[in-house]
């Protein structure tokens, strides 16, 4: 057990000695505002895992509501979900009309608490206006999975930014996505053959 234990210790501490022994206040997700632009399979797995943390839940989504969902309220636009949001999570697709969906005049009503999730496109951000509202304090950090261009250009602020968590488009990877990869398709091979309808169909006129 001992061996165990110094192992796990020195794998998530950065303490060196006493001196720097102290309790720091960590944030909590309790009475805070999730905000979630797009409800389709990403956002709907993300408010069944922050259901529980007893947050308040804001979703914005493409289309109208067919019904009431406990615990869940619709907002009207990506301006309303943004001035209400502590955390924001975007999970829409990348089309002509979300396309810097996330920039300045939008950033400019956001609360300085707000912190940006990108797991989307990153063409749906900004990336300048991001950074310029990160280095004014309008609002207080942004998790990135997904840039503008992709991967960022050598040199590019947002790889050193202090306010940037920022992570190679790997948001998606897991042990079972290969599976769940080939299980779809062979799902979708078999629809084709039987002539009846196929799940994830690209529709052109919604871009997606």
């Amino acid at each position: 057990m001992s061996l165990r234990r110094s192992s796990v210790s020195r794998s998530v501490s950065t303490i060196s000695g006493r001196a720097e022994w102290k309790i720091t206040p960590l944030g909590s997700l309790s009475g805070k505002t999730i905000g979630i632009a797009g409800f389709g399979a990403i956002g709907r797995a993300v408010v069944e895992r922050v259901k529980p943390f007893g947050v308040n839940i804001r979703v914005l989504r493409r289309s109208a509501w067919p019904y009431v969902l406990p615990g869940i309220q619709p907002v009207d636009s990506i301006e309303e979900l943004v001035e209400v949001s502590d955390h924001l999570v975007l999970a829409l697709p990348a089309t002509t009309k979300t396309a810097r969906l996330i920039n300045a005049d939008v950033l400019a009503r956001a609360k300085t608490s707000l912190h940006l999730i990108n797991v989307a496109r990153g063409r749906i951000v900004d990336q300048n206006a991001l950074l310029q509202a990160l280095d004014e304090g309008r609002i207080a950090g942004a998790t990135l999975d997904v840039t503008d261009p992709e991967p960022p250009l050598e040199g590019d602020p947002i790889y050193s930014h202090p306010k940037v968590v920022l992570t190679p488009h790997v948001s998606w990877t897991g042990g079972e996505n290969a599976k769940r990869l080939a299980d779809k398709t062979l799902v979708n091979l078999d629809a084709y053959a039987h002539g009846v309808a196929l799940a994830d169909v690209f529709d052109r006129n919604l871009e997606y």
